[in-house]
């Protein structure tokens, strides 16, 4: 599967990118993982997006955030891959890629992610490690979780 990568600002998304991107993260946050929740929050106007994608159609995506943007470190989240294609690798290219674009943008800092606590393994994986106690966001458990790069 020969995969296509984009990285674009708010101002550089084009109207079918964004909508794209946002039906993906509605399919998979929303209606996949059963979670009432308001997804757009005004962020995405911070946010870099990553965004992967295969003959046209968005199979993957990330939001990165420069320090004190969403968090005081640097951070990215909203990452998904499309449920079809999962335990492909391509989780593992999108957070390398996602932490490329913030040492590419921001410079090397520390980053956060509030990860889903059943993804600590893949995140550990990725060279993140877990720091304080689980907690409820969306009424989903959630880690805090940092990679010094």
């Amino acid at each position: 599967m020969k995969i296509s990568w984009k990285i674009k600002t708010w101002e550089q998304l084009k109207t079918n990118e964004l909508y794209s991107i946002l039906k993906l993260r509605s399919k998979v946050f929303v209606v996949e993982q059963n979670c009432v929740y308001q997804d757009i929050d005004d962020k995405d106007k911070l946010a870099i997006h990553v965004f992967g994608f295969v003959e046209g159609k968005i199979i993957a995506y990330s939001r990165l955030f420069n320090k004190k943007e969403y968090f005081k470190e640097t951070s990215f989240g909203r990452a998904i891959v499309k449920k079809e294609i999962r335990n492909q690798g391509l989780g593992e290219e999108l957070v390398k890629r996602s932490i490329d674009v913030i040492k590419t943008n921001f410079g090397k800092k520390s980053i956060k992610i509030s990860a889903q606590a059943h993804l600590q393994n893949f995140y550990k994986k990725n060279g993140f490690k877990s720091k304080g106690e689980t907690y409820l966001e969306d009424g989903i458990p959630h880690v805090a979780m940092y990679l010094n790069i």
